[in-house]
């Protein structure tokens, strides 16, 4: 069961408010756009005053404990706060493809995917659509939902709206792709992208600490690094996981992903290629020369 379950009225509106706040002019992530979302004129991000939605089902391709035999009741929102030349879910993420939802619908699509047995729910880059998600949460919650939320995020959140999140969000799935801003910049369009995710992630790790699973192998609360291996970039992932080592996090459970393909624009940035054996090899052997030995390495 979820955290938020535990969350009184009060707690309930004084969490909807914050958001309330937060919508327009919008500064739900870093980049405090300011955008007049409330007249409905969109963000860098695309959205707009209405909440976005490309699909919604069970997902059986995310790791061990967060899809488990059931599947992970996963929603793909649309719209992105990076630009990545290279994402792999460029359709939703950036040509922005989905229907809008009300909150009603946004409430029963959770409760629906709980009814089809998911193990939890599964927001895969949720940011710009927090404001709605937070009132249909609780509108879900008080109609009998009860399964854990995932976090499933780039990894550049501010701190400020992460803190908030507390008693909302029970599995943390943050991506940590960038050690270097100059690289953030010029592949994902952000200058501050390691300042702003080194702080939320820790205090996604504060909230939640090291990931916890039931007796079945399933995920119930904790967090979870994802790290996609750039090809030609092995400094950078070394450099992640320095970092996430003088941050305290080598006890956390790391997805280190070699499923780089191009897609997209990479074919602009040097990214036209998949990941040699080599570089594979090269990053996997420095995380576990660092002690990063909770987690699981995905084969080239």
């Amino acid at each position: 069961m979820s955290t938020y379950m535990q969350l009184t009225p009060t707690e309930w509106e004084t969490k909807i408010e914050y958001f309330k706040k937060a919508f327009s002019p919008c500064k739900l992530c870093p980049r405090e756009c300011g955008a007049d979302r409330g007249n409905n004129l969109p963000g860098i991000c695309q959205a707009g005053n209405q909440v976005k939605i490309a699909s919604y089902s069970l997902h059986f391709g995310e790791e061990p404990p967060i899809s488990g035999s059931a599947g992970s009741g996963t929603i793909f929102f649309s719209g992105c706060t990076l630009k990545c030349h290279f994402c792999q879910n460029y359709p939703i993420s950036q040509l922005n493809n989905g229907e809008f939802y009300d909150l009603d619908q946004l409430a029963g699509i959770m409760l629906y995917l709980q009814k089809k047995g998911a193990h939890n729910i599964n927001l895969v880059s949720p940011t710009p659509h927090l404001t709605h998600f937070v009132r249909a949460l609780y509108r879900a919650f008080k109609k009998g939902l009860y399964i854990p939320i995932v976090y499933n995020t780039s990894g550049y959140e501010r701190v400020e709206i992460v803190k908030h999140l507390h008693h909302l969000v029970d599995i943390y799935m943050p991506d940590f792709k960038y050690s270097d801003d100059s690289l953030a910049l010029r592949l994902s369009g952000v200058k501050n992208y390691v300042i702003h995710a080194r702080e939320s992630i820790i205090e996604m790790y504060r909230q939640t600490g090291d990931l916890t699973s039931d007796d079945h192998g399933i995920a119930k609360s904790g967090l979870l690094i994802r790290h996609l291996i750039l090809p030609g970039q092995v400094k950078n992932s070394k450099d992640v996981f320095r970092t996430m080592a003088e941050d305290g996090l080598k006890s956390t459970y790391l997805s280190l992903m070699s499923q780089y393909f191009p897609a997209y624009r990479a074919c602009d940035k040097d990214l036209n290629r998949r990941i040699t054996p080599e570089e594979y090899r090269e990053v996997k052997a420095y995380a576990l020369s660092m002690g990063f030995s909770n987690g699981w390495f995905q084969d080239i």
